[in-house]
């Protein structure tokens, strides 16, 4: 197989004539070619707007077309593909996942499918329930502090855009992708450069996984949290669990700790328990609103509203004269803001698009770094504490019954309150309060946002557009604390495995789900190890 990279197309050619591209460069007939495939799918909106393929190609006398072709966008095809660990036999007690999200949903996938019947545990619902829960708490309901956009099957990423994109470079995030899509996800993840599942069809993988867990020996216990954790000789021994039908314990030996990023009681749990910890830096800010017409039409010009684009997306950062960071993060094309909030007396926001991305508003997160330094105090968990606070004075300045503050950039800028929106109308759900968000962000944060958007009006022309609206308070972006672990994957207490965004080991669906896999493998291993 030969591989093709850098074949483009504009939006209105249809993908029938890759063939003929692919050929062309090649310098042999259409015929010759006897398979091709797409490998990845790009745009590129840089100038003249043009679609970016990589195939991988078929072709008859390969060695011949290679020395006849002298083109560096050509070359050996040789994916290298993830494979399964050896099975083993289950053991007598079975290892333990903690949290359903991605890291310990592919954890327990992989376990279950090299035979050593996991136990997951999660504290949340099942998707069915949970999308009812989070529902009735958009439409004015009280808040379940248990079945929240936090808590439940499929993690915080359940309730996003469900992008699946990532940074890194890893073996398992192919077979993840082909899991995901065997499970029900559009097969276009295994080819768009920018992949994303959307809410909606996220459920719908998320049922079908957890039936393959179930299929292959996986226990899985919804409504179980995590309540403490019992330690002999710097070793776990067992756990105690909260269910529906009260607290019990389990025997344990080996426990994957893939708790979210929000599993605030948790990580005070673990601490008290003598896990080590660490402060970690993370990101706040706000959520920043659009219309998504106005983005369509800066990035995609003349093809705006072209049927084989989608809806238009952006990736944005600056660099502070105070040393600070701006950038954005989880944007949504086609989406909504949402409230996500999982403690009560909180307003927290986050983005999520369902896959059509057809809603009339595009959002994304306007985050600052923030440090240690900021914290205002040395104790592991003060991020934590950092977080709360921003969340209860949104809660405050939204009026108390989670209300999100909501303010016009033009007048975020002008430092005045506004009195209501512009062009551009908020999605976020129970509704807004207008206001100045100078009044719950932190200073240095405020100061940060108004010098950034200018600069990031230069990148991307329309961003800072007066009408944008501010709503306050994005402040779960990643953990704030990482739990230590060493090059087994253990922490300091033996036989527990922190994995994952919440544990501080990762960023983001594909990246948590990895994790999650690697510490399965190490678990496996041991397993063995343990085998007569």
């Amino acid at each position: 197989m030969l591989r093709l990279d850098q074949i483009k197309l504009n939006p209105d050619q249809k993908e029938d004539a890759l063939r003929a591209r692919a050929a062309k460069l090649l310098r042999v007939a259409a015929g010759d070619i006897l398979s091709l495939r797409v490998l990845r799918r790009a745009v590129d909106a840089r100038e003249e707007l043009t679609l970016v393929y990589t195939l991988a190609a078929e072709v008859r006398n390969e060695q011949q077309v290679l020395r006849r072709c002298h083109d560096r966008r050509v070359s050996v095809y040789e994916p290298k593909l993830y494979a399964l660990p050896d099975a083993v036999a289950a053991p007598e007690i079975r290892p333990i996942v903690v949290g359903a999200g991605p890291a310990g949903l592919f954890a327990a996938l992989v376990l279950s499918r090299c035979g050593a019947r996991p136990i997951l545990l999660e504290r949340g619902q099942p998707t069915e329930r949970r999308v009812r829960d989070v529902e009735a708490f958009w439409s004015g309901g009280e808040l379940d502090t248990e079945s929240n956009v936090q808590f439940g099957e499929g993690g915080a990423g359940a309730f996003s855009d469900g992008k699946l994109n990532t940074g890194t470079r890893d073996l398992r995030h192919r077979w993840i992708l082909e899991q995901m899509v065997a499970c029900g996800a559009p097969d276009t993840i295994l080819t768009d450069a920018k992949p994303h599942v959307g809410t909606d069809k996220l459920h719908i993988t998320l049922q079908n996984l957890r039936r393959e867990l179930q299929n292959h020996g996986a226990d899985i216990r919804f409504g179980h949290r995590l309540d403490k954790v019992h330690v002999k000789d710097g070793r776990l021994t067992a756990i105690d669990v909260t269910g529906p039908e009260g607290t019990y314990t389990l025997p344990a030996r080996q426990v994957i700790l893939a708790p979210g990023h929000s599993a605030r009681d948790t990580f005070a749990m673990l601490h008290t328990a003598g896990a080590a910890m660490e402060q970690k830096p993370f990101a706040v800010g706000v959520r920043i609103e659009h219309r998504q017409a106005d983005m369509d039409a800066v990035q995609y010009k003349t093809y705006a509203g072209h049927p084989g684009l989608g809806a238009a997306s952006y990736k944005l950062a600056c660099h502070l004269p105070d040393g600070r960071s701006a950038f954005s993060f989880c944007v949504c094309p086609g989406g909504q803001v949402v409230a996500a909030a999982s403690e009560t007396g909180q307003v927290v926001t986050n983005g999520m698009s369902e896959y059509a991305r057809d809603r009339e508003n595009i959002n994304g997160a306007l985050l600052i770094n923030v440090t240690p330094a900021d914290f205002g105090s040395d104790h592991p968990l003060a991020g934590v504490e950092f977080q709360r606070k921003l969340e209860k004075d949104a809660f405050a300045l939204g009026g108390g019954d989670y209300r999100a503050p909501c303010q016009r950039l033009a007048d975020f800028l002008a430092g005045r309150p506004s009195t209501g929106p512009g062009s551009v109308l908020p999605s976020y759900r129970p509704g807004v309060v207008y206001t100045d968000l100078h009044r719950c962000l932190p200073p240095f944060v405020a100061k940060a946002m108004e010098h950034a958007l200018p600069l990031l009006e230069q990148r991307l022309r329309g961003y800072a557009q007066p009408d944008a609206l501010l709503t306050a308070v994005e402040s779960r972006s990643s953990s704030p604390v990482r739990i230590i672990r060493d090059g087994s994957g253990q922490s300091n207490i033996r036989g527990l495995y922190p994995c994952g965004e919440g544990a501080g080991y990762a960023g983001g669906i594909l990246s948590a789900a990895a994790d999650g896999i690697r510490a399965a493998e190490q678990i496996l291993n041991t397993i063995r190890e343990d085998t007569p």
